[in-house]
């Protein structure tokens, strides 16, 4: 049978989206170009706030109207399976805590032509494009009281080093310039079996090739304790001089609410030392706006925060109650409207903040690998620090260029070849 794999949400998702495909391959099914040409789809799914939520259930509605058989996997999966089950009744429904278990129980229902029980939660590599996504862990370590993903996920669970490096490999084999490292907190990778994250990408490291390695999302309360060593393996250019580090608030008083087990101050010691080991080394981090309690003093914390610290990237969220949260049952639910509001004053922000940055590096020259097709005849290209860089579209994929820095906008920069 034909199928076809579509994932939302985080890069986590898209990973293992693609170890899911190998799994159907593996099984004797073929790929198809769309969901629309295939037997199968398999709908990998995300939940993490509710218009995604909604989402998803639109998409399980159109793929029922289309008479396709639907096997639905990600974090809906397993924290709404009721949600799914009523709309798609004869359907496989395979949470990510099932994923071992996933060939086994695709084989049963239509009959693959192997069976493919060897397979773990990391999958086997065959990525040709350009970049890779490898999952390195499941779960985490947090206990947030806004998010519906640990329900999801669980406990951490970190994949072998074995393992990850074996992907690793298979992927540059294939041709991947970039590989994306990714968990739901990559700074807590190997805490329950006796490694750490700068260890793991030591030994990516010893793997030859001219490649970059990006750092998925890692949490500041376990980002503060391999802080040192992970500055460390930045020296080697082959991996991105790039942290993802959401501190989701600028007020303590919130962060207590939230349960995020550090402070403001800790988060902007953190970013110094960072840029102390590397001054152009890119922060993206996230905020949340409108959690509940949180007071317009709170919010301007937030903003003066962005101000202190001047990340290259923040990713903004509107606050959405999760059901089963803590969160969701709090006092001092804020409205919409001030969470839209609050959400584009942060915007307009970062944006300025961003732009100020990005106006330092027009003029200089910069190493970039083409990474992506844009829009209008481009390509974007990543610096070493994984900034997007723009480039005319006669460059081909998984080319390392030197570029010219010509403008900018707050998102990204601009570049002549040389």
């Amino acid at each position: 049978m034909k199928y076809y794999v579509e994932s939302y949400g985080c890069t986590m998702n898209y990973g293992e989206g693609n170890s899911i495909a190998e799994k159907m391959r593996t099984l004797g099914h073929v790929p198809a170009d769309s969901a629309d040409d295939a037997d199968i789809v398999v709908l990998n799914t995300c939940t993490v706030v509710d218009t995604t939520e909604k989402k998803m259930i639109e998409r399980i509605s159109e793929l029922k109207k289309a008479r396709k058989e639907v096997i639905v996997t990600g974090c809906m999966a397993k924290v709404q399976r009721s949600r799914i089950s009523v709309r798609l009744p004869d359907s496989l429904i395979i949470p990510p805590d099932s994923y071992d278990s996933f060939s086994d129980a695709v084989s049963d229902k239509y009959k693959g032509t192997s069976s493919d029980r060897t397979v773990r939660g990391t999958g086997t590599n065959t990525d040709t494009r350009v970049s890779s996504i490898i999952p390195i862990a499941q779960g985490c370590l947090g206990d947030c009281t806004y998010c519906i993903t640990k329900h999801a996920r669980g406990r951490l669970i970190s994949y072998p080093v074995r393992e990850i490096t074996e992907r690793f490999r298979n992927a540059l084999k294939n041709g991947c310039k970039e590989i994306q490292i990714t968990a739901q907190d990559t700074a807590c990778y190997g805490l329950d079996i006796g490694t750490t994250l700068p260890r793991l990408i030591e030994e990516l490291l010893t793997v030859p090739g001219d490649h970059r390695i990006r750092i998925g999302m890692m949490n500041p309360e376990h980002l503060e304790g391999i802080l040192d060593g992970l500055m460390e393996v930045m020296n080697d250019e082959r991996v991105y001089r790039f942290v993802h580090v959401p501190v989701q608030s600028g007020s303590d008083r919130v962060l207590k609410r939230m349960n995020r087990r550090y402070d403001v101050a800790q988060f902007i010691e953190m970013t110094e030392r960072m840029r102390s080991f590397h001054d152009d080394i890119s922060i993206s981090t996230d905020l949340i706006s409108g959690f509940p309690g949180e007071s317009e003093e709170d919010h301007r914390k937030s903003l003066e925060l962005i101000r202190t610290v001047s990340p290259d990237t923040v990713n903004v969220t509107r606050f959405s109650s999760r059901p089963g949260t803590e969160a969701a049952s709090m006092a001092g639910q804020v409205h919409g409207r001030v969470s839209k509001e609050r959400s584009r004053q942060i915007t307009e922000t970062k944006s300025n903040e961003a732009k100020d940055r990005n106006e330092y590096l027009i003029g200089k020259v910069m190493r970039v690998l083409v990474t992506e097709e844009g829009k209008d005849g481009t390509m974007i290209a990543r610096t070493n620090n994984y900034r997007p860089v723009i480039v005319p579209d006669d460059n081909e994929l998984g080319t390392f260029l030197d570029v010219v820095i010509t403008g900018c906008e707050s998102t990204h920069l601009f570049g002549s070849v040389l």
